[in-house]
């Protein structure tokens, strides 16, 4: 573990630290705060594959969709236009509207085939997203003289790993070059993340295997055909099942190669002194 203890923690002279939760537990709040207050370089996954491996993903559909319409068409194809997309670490509305939801197309829903084409599309992008980590802290630190580093990922992180292998490779390197600290949610944060998804539902990533078995039981269970699937409902129903396969595979990731961090502890951060305390006393709790 990069530190080993609460003290080597509290004394290290450039802190490197990357988060994973289930999105909604305070990973970008937290990430931005320290960026604002203190010596911090925010490297935010979701941001990256938004402006760099998904880009041209996105601008391609984008595109696809403009050569519907007769005057766009024209214009694209003499090079009179062109298409850009607004991505923030706090909004990543464009991503999620790409990647979109299963179901009848009359909805607003993807046959599945290409609804699985672009899953696949995303796991790559985050997976080369999570590997630009070294090369974030290192540009943090030598471009704009950041000595601390905070990566915040996507809640999907545990979705591309084995977190039961000690020597998966990813988490193996994240691990050699951050502090892995797992936001780890109870039940009360559990059910405010499902009452918040049940009102509005939200285009989420998934592992192949997991995707393969909530379609086909959904399918099943209401005796309906893809055509019939309101997308809407099949991510409110898929969403809870996410969670409860998402949670083991985070507590093996903490296990293996890092930390966990209450909920609770983690929603007391109100500064780098707090968080630097948080960090620590979590550490102290790891230490056998």
């Amino acid at each position: 573990m990069l530190y080993p203890t609460a003290q080597a923690w509290r004394d290290a002279p450039h802190k490197r630290v990357l988060i994973f939760a289930m999105s909604g537990l305070g990973k970008t709040h937290v990430s931005e705060m320290l960026a604002e207050q203190g010596d911090w370089f925010h490297y935010s996954v979701d941001y990256r594959i938004g402006t760099r491996q998904m880009n041209e993903h996105i601008i391609d559909n984008l595109k696809r969709e403009a050569m519907k319409t007769p005057f766009l068409r024209e214009m694209l194809m003499q090079d009179l236009i062109h298409f850009g997309v607004n991505v923030h670490d706090h909004d990543l509305r464009p991503v999620a509207a790409y990647l979109g939801k299963p179901g009848n197309p009359d909805q607003g829903g993807l046959p599945l085939a290409e609804y699985q084409h672009r899953q696949d599309q995303f796991r790559k992008a985050e997976i080369s997203a999570l590997k630009d980590t070294a090369h974030f802290i290192e540009r943090g630190q030598s471009i704009y003289g950041y000595d601390n580093f905070i990566c915040d990922t996507g809640g999907s992180i545990c979705e591309w790993v084995d977190p039961n292998d000690p020597n998966d490779p990813l988490l193996s390197k994240l691990a050699e070059d951050c502090l892995m600290v797992w936001i780890r949610g109870g039940d009360a944060h559990t059910d405010a993340l499902v009452a918040r998804f049940d009102k509005k539902p939200k285009p989420m990533s998934y592992q192949p295997e997991f995707l393969k078995r909530v379609w086909d039981e959904y399918l099943n269970d209401n005796n309906m055909k893809e055509i019939d699937v309101d997308p809407d409902g099949f991510v409110r129903w898929t969403y809870a099942q996410a969670l409860a396969h998402r949670q083991p595979r985070y507590a093996k990731m903490a296990q293996n190669f890092g930390i966990t961090v209450d909920a609770c502890a983690w929603e007391t951060i109100t500064s780098e002194a707090t968080f630097v305390d948080v960090i620590a006393n979590s550490l102290a709790a790891h230490q056998p």
